[in-house]
């Protein structure tokens, strides 16, 4: 509707302004980053010392490269191991809730819809201390009572794909749910007269409608498994994912090395999106 609206000059050349600083604003930060991860210095700062790879592929100190550092290969194998999980168990129970939410009426909808949405709302760090402050009372309290030491509910990746789960649930079912209210049910309505079964109509015709936003809701799992800070700082345990095994190191002295990890992540966020985008764009034109 805006650009319908009769504009001076003036008014339009000043939201274009803002459209670019808006956007300057958002680019600028991540271009530093990954300029850095380039430069010829121990320190991730002006002076610019030079062009040089080092920080991705050098093996010798004190310029140790990204592919040659141990402690970050293991944090991203630890981060994908838990992003891989994460998703997986996000994407089942949203296509499930979306299912629960939009073709179900019940007593209590509202309120279970509500506490759903309540991990968006309450901060990370509380939410890790809350989920840990529990597991640990259970922990304690079977163990009193058998003896035994239950070791999955104390700090460990465990319990880090368990918290991440609790919220990231919440974006795959609303993601899913906003695909899952544009489905014509006289679809399924058909199959079945047809002589399909209720799982037979939901498999053939509903999922593969959803699986756009299926596959998006597992893209945005991921990412935000891989990005995630608070929460998995209350959680985690010797293991450790990357943004935890970055902020160690950053504690110590940062180096162009985090740079390094920054821009490669960002490569991955980036080629992820795209490639999400294009897989819903063939589907939406199927």
């Amino acid at each position: 509707m805006i650009p319908t609206v009769p504009q001076s000059s003036v008014l339009k050349w000043s939201y274009r302004a803002y459209v670019t600083l808006f956007f300057v604003y958002l680019a600028l930060p991540l271009s530093v980053v990954c300029v850095f991860a380039f430069n010829n210095s121990l320190f991730p700062s002006l002076p610019w010392e030079g062009f040089t790879l080092a920080w991705f592929f050098g093996t010798e100190a004190p310029f140790i490269g990204v592919f040659h550092e141990r402690s970050i290969l293991r944090a991203i194998g630890t981060s994908a191991f838990v992003a891989v999980w994460v998703a997986g168990l996000s994407v089942a129970v949203g296509t499930c809730n979306a299912f629960l939410f939009v073709r179900h009426d019940f007593r209590g909808k509202g309120m279970l819809y509500i506490l759903m949405l309540l991990p968006l709302i309450i901060p990370g760090v509380i939410l890790g201390i809350s989920i840990l402050v529990f597991a640990s009372s259970v922990a304690n309290t079977l163990e009193d009572a058998t003896g035994l030491w239950f070791d999955g509910l104390r700090p460990g990746l465990i319990l880090v794909i368990l918290g991440q789960f609790s919220f990231i649930t919440t974006f795959a079912t609303l993601v899913i749910s906003a695909r899952l209210q544009k489905f014509d049910q006289s679809l399924e309505e058909a199959a079945l007269n047809l002589g399909a079964t209720r799982w037979g109509a939901v498999r053939q015709i509903t999922l593969p409608f959803l699986l756009p936003a299926i596959t998006g809701a597992g893209v945005v799992a991921v990412l935000m498994s891989f990005e995630n800070f608070n929460t998995t700082l209350m959680l985690v345990g010797s293991d450790s994912p990357l943004t935890i095994t970055m902020f160690d190191k950053l504690k110590h002295g940062s180096t162009p090395v985090l740079n390094a990890v920054s821009l490669l992540l960002i490569i991955l966020s980036a080629t992820l999106g795209v490639l999400s985008l294009i897989f819903q764009r063939s589907k939406n034109e199927k």
